[in-house]
């Protein structure tokens, strides 16, 4: 794996659509989502919110990225879309602007989470809303997890725990 191939060398748009680097999250574990308000999956927003509060202090983050790519389950806008989590499910963690996160027009940052060729370990396309990337303090792509994996789930925690014992 290139040491350069780290998530912090990358920008992504934050929730007012300018450009945000994501070097500010050096040195902190990552749960990277991307989310939808309409999906079956939407209560992991919850369940994000616990494992968000049960870590930060630890130096853990959480970034939601929504998405319209699966079924248009995502059909919220901006500040609309930040409101919908924050009011619902007290989210305190980063919620960015909409994101393509599959096909030709994904987002650089999804590009690399998603193709071992650029992140040196995993390649693995969200098949659905809710798809999840762990990343470790250096912004290395550590492992993924599918829809149906609650964020809470004991791998997940476990996972994260290891990561900010490093």
């Amino acid at each position: 794996m290139s040491t350069t191939a780290s998530i912090h060398n990358l920008s992504v748009k934050n929730i007012e659509g300018e450009l945000e680097s994501l070097e500010k999250y050096k040195g902190k574990v990552l749960l990277i989502v991307n989310t939808a308000s309409k999906c079956g999956f939407t209560p992991q927003l919850e369940e994000m919110t616990k494992l968000h509060e049960e870590f930060k202090a630890q130096g853990f983050e959480i970034l939601a990225f929504p998405s319209n790519d699966f079924a248009g389950q995502e059909p919220l806008e901006g500040a609309a879309l930040e409101q919908f989590c924050q009011l619902n499910y007290q989210a305190a963690y980063p919620i960015f602007g909409k994101t393509h996160v599959k096909g030709e027009n994904a987002s650089e940052l999804y590009q690399f989470l998603s193709d071992k060729s650029k992140n040196g370990k995993v390649s693995s396309t969200p098949k659905w809303n809710f798809h999840k990337y762990l990343v470790d303090k250096e912004g290395r792509v550590i492992d993924y997890y599918y829809s149906i994996t609650s964020p809470t789930s004991g791998k997940v925690k476990k996972a994260i725990q290891k990561l900010l014992k490093k």
